[in-house]
């Protein structure tokens, strides 16, 4: 762990986590903000280190990412990218199959 943790390492952290998220999943910095609602330079200052962070702005780049907020600021070398993408496909899975069986099930369109 980083003994000299202050105001710069964090915004260092989090940009460089939000950039490695965006490659892991091939998204581009236009389509982050897209999906966000925040625009193009807003995201391009957070990984440029030249804005913060809300929690609500890290709320929706978590959302948008498919990640948990900590995720975004752990150090690096605390997690595999592959192993990253593999846990993002298993949850992606899981959601979708709990979709179906509530659609199916939970809303009656699957009663005989």
């Amino acid at each position: 762990m980083e003994n000299n943790i202050d105001e710069i390492y964090i915004h260092q952290l989090i940009s460089s986590n939000i950039k490695r998220l965006r490659a892991i999943q091939n998204i581009s910095q236009l389509n982050l903000a897209n999906s966000t609602g925040l625009t193009h330079n807003f995201i391009n200052d957070i990984e440029n280190c030249k804005k913060g962070v809300s929690a609500k702005t890290l709320a929706k780049l978590s959302v948008a990412l498919n990640v948990e907020p900590y995720q975004i600021f752990l150090p690096e070398g605390m997690f595999n990218d592959d192993m990253m993408l593999y846990a993002m496909d298993l949850s992606n899975s899981v959601q979708r199959a709990v979709a179906e069986v509530t659609k199916k099930y939970i809303s009656g369109k699957g009663k005989a």
